[in-house]
């Protein structure tokens, strides 16, 4: 009876151990789950992230920006022209502001050496600048900014002992002949309601109006009168002759531009209003010959050619332009 009691007594305690460790067994199944799960939610990679970033990212560039600044500061006044070596043809990039001139010069030059004549691509400075940089055939740069003559030179771009300083210009304000603004000084500039045309502050005839305005607004005008005149520019142009057209078709009541084109203007299309030389802003061009040209020798008489009293020099002063004191 003992041996069976005791039997008994120690099978009913291996049951019990028995039932623990199954439960135990069964505890610590449970808990694997979570970490299986885990597991999953860092290696599944966020489906939804990446639409977020592309809903916000592509309204900011598109509304951040207004359009009047990126037009007055990128947009360039011409698509590019693609020009390739000549033996008898000079390429010859040139501010804008020459355009009354070049037919001249180029008609001159090709007298003077027959065989050869002058194609002029005509723009504004910072538009040849990035023609340069992204590629563009050239023999010779004319520059109306030594800003960019100074860049194009740094970058490698120039013959380094052929950048030599060229003409100087002046800016003035110019109205059409019928004055619809009746703008009849500088004073009248500030007036509000007036339509007035510059030239986008990129543009070499753009900062030295901005700075002739500025100047004024110090030494006679006011802050308030420089203030006035922006709030009436109702153009930002990407060329110097730009400004001078909106002006002589009426389109605006005045604009700033270089003395020469005023001076090559026809007769009884234009009325200026000189701004004082205290106050003006002199601008200097330049002229260098291309490291890549294929013409050197004919790009070199053609520097010479524009740089000679007698010849280019004179052309220049009788457009209106004036000499590099």
């Amino acid at each position: 009876m003992k041996r069976t009691h005791i039997g008994f007594f120690t099978g009913t305690v291996l049951c019990i151990l028995l039932a623990a460790a199954l439960f135990a067994g069964c505890t610590g199944t449970n808990a694997s789950p979570p970490a299986a799960t885990a597991a999953i939610e860092t290696v599944v990679p966020p489906v939804t992230t990446p639409a977020p970033e592309t809903a916000v990212f592509t309204p900011a560039l598109t509304t951040a920006v207004p359009v009047t600044t990126t037009a007055a500061a990128t947009v360039t006044a011409k698509p590019a022209q693609e020009y390739t070596p000549s033996g008898q043809t000079l390429i010859v990039y040139t501010a804008a502001s020459l355009k009354g001139v070049s037919k001249e010069i180029g008609k001159q030059f090709s007298a003077m050496y027959p065989g050869h004549s002058v194609t002029f691509n005509l723009d504004g400075t910072q538009a040849l600048k990035t023609q340069v940089e992204n590629g563009a055939y050239a023999d010779v740069f004319i520059s109306a900014s030594n800003s960019y003559t100074k860049t194009l030179q740094n970058e490698g771009y120039f013959v380094n002992s052929s950048v030599k300083p060229l003409t100087t210009n002046y800016v003035t304000v110019i109205v059409p002949a019928s004055n619809p603004g009746n703008i009849k000084s500088l004073s009248d500039l500030g007036t509000p309601g007036k339509k007035i045309a510059l030239a986008a502050y990129s543009v070499p005839v753009g900062t030295a109006s901005y700075s002739a305005l500025a100047n004024l607004g110090k030494t006679t005008y006011g802050a308030a009168w420089n203030t006035s005149v922006f709030d009436n520019v109702v153009t930002y142009e990407t060329s110097e002759p730009a400004v001078a057209t909106k002006v002589s078709l009426g389109e605006v009541d005045a604009g700033i531009v270089y003395e020469s084109t005023y001076a090559a203007a026809p007769a009884g299309t234009l009325t200026v209003i000189s701004i004082p030389k205290k106050d003006n802003y002199l601008q200097t061009y330049s002229i260098a010959i291309m490291k890549e040209t294929q013409n050197s020798g004919i790009a070199n008489e053609f520097e010479t050619f524009m740089l000679s009293p007698n010849l280019g020099q004179q052309i220049l002063k009788d457009y209106g332009f004036r000499p590099v004191s």
